[in-house]
């Protein structure tokens, strides 16, 4: 009889994550990491019009945040695992290759969220406002971009006999060698060990803490940053429990993985944060830039009056069919006016004098 160990057998490795189409290398982890983030922007400009924001805002702030958060990312992982590249036997030049993996979320949230706060203030636009539109659709594209993670055998768990388990397989490059992180190359076939697929773990918890986000903000309509801050405490809460079951070189405090720590601090500020914002929601429209060319400071210049008469310049209400200037037109020029007003009773007496003359 086939017992369920058979049904559910082992979740085998893809062959390899790279593929070369002549000399360019298409590799799984990048990919996926862009398809995350079309995701994002995508969804992410939706939910900022549905809540009252312009289209194509979302696109705007990403051309800064993106890089901003690549690089944070990248450098959050190389400081907080800095003996694989600076330690004994690590290559420096290795910290720059992103392809092989190693973003880490924390660095790429922080320096991704100065990012958008450049680009918010050239919008004239909150940031708090628009984290709580794109927070959904971040966290679903993270959950995209574990499965570049799954392609290039990392952040995988301990070993364990579970029928849901991963295979790793060993894997060689061109020349035959065995790759020492089983990320590069193709795969042998043969199966170094069974672990859990803990990014799997990872990638599921995001897709329900993306519901309940959606959920939460429809049921409350919450705002001015809350919901980011929901997202990230939701996060938070579950990394801290995938990371005490991943079994890949980390660094430690205590004993504990520094991914541990960091989630645990920054679960605390996320929860501070979301009791102690303002509560509600923003209106429509201060999600708009105010009209106009947006300045550096992230506002827009006052439009002129375009009804106010430059100086020197006169302001007609009307003029009769002859083009006579009427009655109720009005003098701007402060010289003028102060001129007619002092000089009334003189100018009255001389027209007086002349209808006089003329009428003799």
């Amino acid at each position: 009889m086939t017992s369920t160990v058979d049904v559910l057998a082992y979740i085998p490795s893809p062959p390899q994550g790279v593929w070369y189409v002549g000399p360019v290398a298409l590799r799984a982890y990048a990919l996926f990491i862009i398809v995350g983030i079309v995701v994002a922007i995508v969804w992410g400009d939706r939910r900022w019009v549905a809540r009252g924001g312009e289209k194509g805002t979302v696109l705007d702030i990403a051309i800064w945040a993106v890089p901003f958060g690549l690089i944070g990312g990248r450098l959050y992982h190389v400081m907080t695992d800095w003996p694989t590249y600076f330690g004994e036997g690590g290559d420096p030049v290795d910290a720059l290759k992103v392809w092989q993996g190693g973003l880490g979320i924390w660095g790429a949230v922080a320096l991704g969220g100065v990012g958008a706060w450049i680009g918010c203030r050239r919008r004239g636009i909150p940031l708090p406002a628009l984290g709580d539109a794109v927070a959904p659709a971040i966290l679903l594209a993270q959950a995209i971009g574990r499965l570049g993670n799954y392609f290039n055998q990392e952040l995988y768990g301990r070993e364990t006999d579970v029928p849901w388990g991963l295979e790793i397989f060993e894997r060689r490059n061109d020349v035959g060698q065995v790759s020492p992180q089983l990320i590069d190359g193709v795969s042998t076939g043969e199966v170094a060990f069974v672990v859990h697929p803990t990014f799997l773990y990872e990638a599921l918890w995001n897709v329900l803490i993306v519901i309940l986000l959606v959920w939460v903000d429809r049921r409350f309509r919450i705002g001015h940053g809350r919901l980011f801050a929901l997202y990230v405490a939701g996060y938070c809460a579950g990394r801290f429990w995938i990371e005490l079951m991943r079994s890949d070189h980390a660094s430690l405090i205590a004993g504990v993985r520094v991914n541990s720590f960091t989630s645990a601090l920054v679960f605390v500020a996320a929860v501070v944060y979301f009791f102690a914002a303002t509560k509600g929601r923003e209106d429509p429209a201060d999600l708009r830039p105010v009209d106009g060319e947006p300045v550096a400071d992230g506002t827009a210049p006052a439009e002129p009056d375009e009804t106010a008469p430059a100086k020197g310049e006169k302001k007609v209400e009307g003029r009769d069919e002859d083009g006579k200037a009427s009655a109720s037109e009005s003098v701007s020029d402060d010289k003028a006016a102060s001129t007619a007003s002092a000089g009334g009773d003189a100018g009255t007496k001389t027209i007086d004098s002349k209808k006089d003359d003329a009428n003799d």
